[in-house]
């Protein structure tokens, strides 16, 4: 295998480190072109979906691309802003602020975005790293509970890109972050807040995104994850079993997902009679299809044609200052034994650095 150009070494040059946090992705524009071409990349990843190449190729191209595209296009242009994805817009504004944090906390890195599938892509970015001469990588999931499908695959995809390059960097990964108490914490304080504004509901709806169930037979941790995630959160909030209650969206095709599935169990809700339900997804840390349109959209109006009559969704934890803190704090957690620490002159410009980037981050918001 051929090896790709990279920049000579020069013997001397003080090792960067880098930290890139990695989302899904998104399609540039919410077009049938445009979401064709992502979900084709998407739903060709062999950890996304396990049949056998050859039948999955005639219904992924025969089937799913051709009638699905126009009305997922459909569905991203409901959410689609002026500057993009929402998706787009949350993981630029948190690596933007991540860099910033971690900067107060005195740490010299570098900290960029990049999305399996779609623009910007792994490779690209890590491509441009070796050329800025970082020489240590932190790969940040942007998925707190770990799936093959998620984070696994996020690996294949920057093992894959090193297979050809010569001079490969330090690499460490984090794989899930689902019970770690800075952002357990952080959810629990942005449903309280939704909470202390808008009042609270009948009950309350962990929503996560779904898998196969045959990933969970064979050995896939997700549900698990899943699971702890929503009961540390529920203990925080003092909730009892029966205030809240887990379940499982964006079922594809017509085998078993986890189970219980959202939209039918809202929907239930609704005719036991309800009178309000709160959804939070706490498995996604930035606003996207799955939850402005699915769960905000979707799932409410079967929330109300069931009967309820008040259906709220609290948003993502995004760029709330909680989530900011408890993300630097997670990542910092993994960078320990790498020379990272600033002189103190270059921490006073870190600080200042850093409310510039968060006022860079507001203006990108207000914008929206």
């Amino acid at each position: 295998m051929p090896f790709n150009k990279e920049p000579q070494y020069a013997h001397g040059q003080s090792a960067k480190t880098a930290v890139v946090l990695i989302n899904l992705g998104t399609p540039d524009a919410p077009t049938t072109s445009s979401v064709r071409r992502y979900l084709k990349e998407f739903l060709s990843d062999h950890r996304v979906v396990e049949i056998p190449r050859i039948i999955w190729w005639l219904i992924l191209n025969l089937i799913i691309l051709p009638f699905r595209s126009g009305k997922s296009a459909e569905k991203y242009a409901s959410i689609w802003t002026k500057d993009g994805s929402p998706l787009k817009i949350h993981t630029e504004k948190q690596a933007l602020l991540l860099q910033g944090y971690l900067g107060e906390r005195g740490h010299e890195v570098k900290v960029c975005h990049a999305m399996r599938y779609g623009t910007t892509s792994i490779p690209e970015v890590l491509t441009k790293l070796k050329t800025e001469g970082y020489e240590r990588v932190l790969i940040l999931p942007a998925y707190p509970q770990y799936s093959a499908t998620t984070t696994g695959s996020n690996m294949d995809a920057v093992f894959s890109h090193y297979l050809k390059v010569r001079n490969v960097p330090e690499l460490r990964f984090i794989k899930n972050y689902h019970d770690h108490a800075a952002y357990i914490q952080a959810l629990k304080l942005s449903i309280l807040a939704y909470w202390q504004a808008n009042g609270r509901p009948d009950k309350l709806v962990m929503s996560f995104h779904g898998l196969p169930k045959a990933f969970l037979m064979r050995g896939d941790p997700y549900h698990c994850e899943c699971y702890k995630t929503a009961r540390l959160l529920a203990e925080q909030l003092g909730l009892s079993k029966d205030q809240y209650m887990v379940t499982f969206q964006s079922r594809l095709g017509r085998a078993e997902w986890l189970q219980p599935y959202t939209a039918p169990s809202v929907k239930e809700l609704g005719k036991q009679g309800l009178r309000r339900v709160d959804v939070v997804c706490p498995g996604f840390i930035a606003d996207c299809l799955e939850t402005l349109e699915e769960i905000a959209m979707e799932v409410k109006q079967d929330f109300l044609l069931g009967g309820g009559k008040e259906f709220h969704y609290i948003p993502c934890l995004n760029e709330s200052p909680e989530w900011m803190r408890a993300l630097a704090e997670i990542t910092e957690q993994h960078l320990i034994g790498w020379p990272t620490m600033m002189t103190n002159s270059l921490r006073e410009q870190a600080k200042q650095q850093a409310l510039i980037s968060r006022s860079e981050a507001k203006r990108l918001g207000a914008e929206h």
